[in-house]
C-alpha cells in the first residue's frame, strides 16, 4: 500500500486512527505514577491529538516521533495553539531507528501505531530503551472473538495478518519480559466521531480526483469497505489499549 496515498487520504482529519481524548485520559488514568521529570516518547504519534493529552495532563516534556514531517509541524502549530509549545518536541524519525540510550525512557506510548512494525517486534525494540519500572501504552486492533466472522476475517487476512486476540497480545506481552498491568477497549463511538466520519468526508471530497490517482483510488475503496465491515461487526474486533511496565530492577 502506498505510503504516500495513505498520508494524502489522512490529510487534514483530526486523527489518524481511532480514538479519543477520552481513551487516553483513561489509559493514563489506569497507569501508576511516573518519576518525578519523566522522559516520554509518543511513537507514530501522527498530527498528536494524544500528545496534546499528556503534556497537558502529566504536565511533562513529551517527544513526539513520527516518520511524516508535514504531521509534526500540524502536531507543533497545535502544541503552540494550547499553549504546550515547551512541552512537546517533535522529531521526524522511524520508529525502527530510535537512537536513545538503553535504559533512558520512562514512558513510551503508541496509539494506533505497533502495527507498523507489529507487536512483537515492537516490543523487542523498544523494551531495552525503558528503565526498570518503565511503561509501554500502546493501542491495537484486536479481535474480540477467538472466532471471528469469516468477511471480517478474510478483510484482514489481506489488510492486517498480524492481527490477533486480546490473550495472544498479552502472551507476546509476557513473552518478551513485560508485566501486563491492564487491557481495556476502546468505545466503538472511537471509531467514528473523530476517525471514520471524518475520514468518509474526505473520501467524497477526493472522489474527483480518484480516477487519476489509481494508488490513491486503490487505498480509498480499501478504506470504504473497512469502514463498512466496522459498521457490520463491531462486537468481532477493535482497538485495546494495552498497559506494560518492564519489570523493576529486584532489590
Amino acid at each position: 500500500m502506498s505510503l504516500d496515498a495513505l498520508f494524502t487520504l489522512f490529510s487534514g482529519l483530526p486523527r489518524q486512527g481511532p480514538g479519543s481524548d477520552r481513551s487516553t485520559l483513561e489509559a493514563l488514568r489506569r497507569l501508576p505514577p511516573l518519576p518525578p521529570h519523566p522522559v516520554i516518547l509518543d511513537l507514530g504519534c501522527g498530527t498528536g491529538r494524544q500528545t496534546l493529552v499528556l503534556a497537558r495532563e502529566l504536565r511533562a516534556r513529551v517527544t513526539a516521533i513520527d516518520i511524516h514531517q508535514p504531521y509534526l509541524d500540524e502536531l507543533a502549530r497545535n502544541a503552540t495553539e494550547a499553549r504546550l509549545a515547551g512541552l512537546i518536541h517533535t522529531r521526524c524519525l522511524s520508529m525502527d531507528a530510535l537512537d536513545y540510550s538503553p535504559e533512558s525512557i520512562d514512558l513510551i506510548w503508541a496509539e494506533g501505531a505497533i502495527f507498523i512494525l507489529g507487536v512483537t517486534q515492537a516490543l523487542r525494540l523498544w523494551r531495552p530503551l525503558l528503565r526498570p519500572g518503565g511503561f509501554l501504552v500502546f493501542s491495537e486492533c484486536t479481535w474480540l472473538t477467538s472466532e471471528p466472522p469469516a468477511e471480517p476475517a478474510a478483510f484482514f487476512a489481506e489488510e492486517y495478518p498480524a492481527m490477533t486476540t486480546l490473550e495472544e497480545n498479552r502472551r507476546r506481552a509476557e513473552a518478551e519480559g513485560f508485566e501486563v498491568l491492564d487491557v481495556f477497549p476502546l468505545p466503538a463511538e472511537d471509531w467514528w466521531t473523530e476517525f471514520y466520519r471524518p475520514l468518509r468526508a474526505r473520501i467524497a471530497r477526493l472522489r474527483p480526483e480518484l480516477p487519476a490517482q489509481p494508488e490513491l483510488a486503490a487505498v480509498a475503496t480499501a478504506t470504504e469497505r473497512e469502514i463498512d465491515l466496522f459498521a457490520r461487526f463491531s462486537s468481532a474486533y477493535g482497538y485495546v489499549f494495552y498497559l506494560l511496565r518492564n519489570p523493576p530492577t529486584a532489590p
